[in-house]
């Protein structure tokens, strides 16, 4: 078995697994999630850790550069470590018997996945897309630049910070990135510069480097900031439901998609004047 065959499928499975877990547990009533309010219901208690300690493996299983992977052994021993040991905030401070063994039970259920395909020699996996964990040298040095370049401070971008908004910055809604055809526009403007990937700087979790067909600047919890090797345009979500780009990506957009305006977030006009 090739190295990739085996890395496309942990990747395909763990973000299939953790949508399937997030899912279920939303579909819980609130009476299902806390039993008086506060506190998780058994039921809860079964779902929400096996999401925690997938995502946690998924992360390491992403360390690895689909790019340059290492061989086949080197490859499963890694898999089976983050199988084994992965963790994140999330999953570190449970001495609760239940979500204990459901983390537990979430880790064999990867591992065993692992050896089952391990046993297929003739597996065939569809490629994904470039989606790679950034070092933390790497995260430092891409949070410095955009500072520099771009006046990013403590991860706030605009319309966040004090000042005037400069001319080159566009300010949408963050609802242009999940209607219309939002998404799409922006990777088709990259596309049209010759980009190939973007890093993707995260609030809260790991900072990825990942191919512009799966970019999509929207804010899911945590803010994010995007930008990429030539250091030219920059992208930032925030929770004030805001996406704000700059230089080439703000240019882009501006000239080339039609219904940016309509798009425009209302503050836009107090803010920029």
């Amino acid at each position: 078995m090739e190295s990739n065959t085996l890395h496309w499928a942990s990747r395909r499975y763990l973000t299939q697994r953790y949508d399937e877990l997030r899912s279920g547990y939303r579909q819980l009533p609130n009476d299902g999630r806390h039993a008086d309010g506060y506190h998780y219901t058994t039921e809860a208690k079964r779902i929400f850790p096996r999401y925690n300690v997938v995502a946690a493996i998924l992360t390491e299983v992403e360390r690895l550069d689909p790019d340059h992977l290492p061989g086949i052994d080197v490859v499963t021993h890694d898999l089976l470590a983050a199988a084994d040991s992965a963790n994140s905030p999330f999953t570190t401070s449970t001495q609760d018997e239940v979500k204990a063994d459901a983390i537990a039970d979430e880790r064999r259920l990867f591992a065993a996945n692992v050896q089952r395909w391990l046993a297929q020699p003739n597996l065939s996996v569809d490629p994904l897309p470039y989606r790679r964990v950034l070092t933390s040298e790497e995260s430092s040095a891409w949070r410095t630049s955009l500072r520099q370049r771009w006046g990013v401070q403590d991860g706030c971008w605009h319309p966040l910070l004090s000042g005037e908004v400069p001319h080159d910055v566009l300010v949408l809604t963050g609802d242009s990135m999940w209607e219309d055809d939002g998404v799409d526009q922006v990777r088709r403007v990259l596309r049209e510069l010759g980009r190939r990937r973007v890093v993707e700087l995260s609030e809260d979790g790991a900072d990825h480097l990942l191919d512009v067909e799966i970019f999509a600047p929207r804010y899911t919890g945590p803010e994010g900031l995007w930008s990429d090797e030539h250091h030219d345009w920059i992208a930032y979500a925030s929770h004030e439901g805001t996406v704000a780009f700059g230089g080439a990506l703000s240019n882009g957009l501006a000239t080339t998609w039609p219904a940016v305006h309509s798009w425009r977030w209302p503050g836009w006009h107090e803010l920029s004047h």
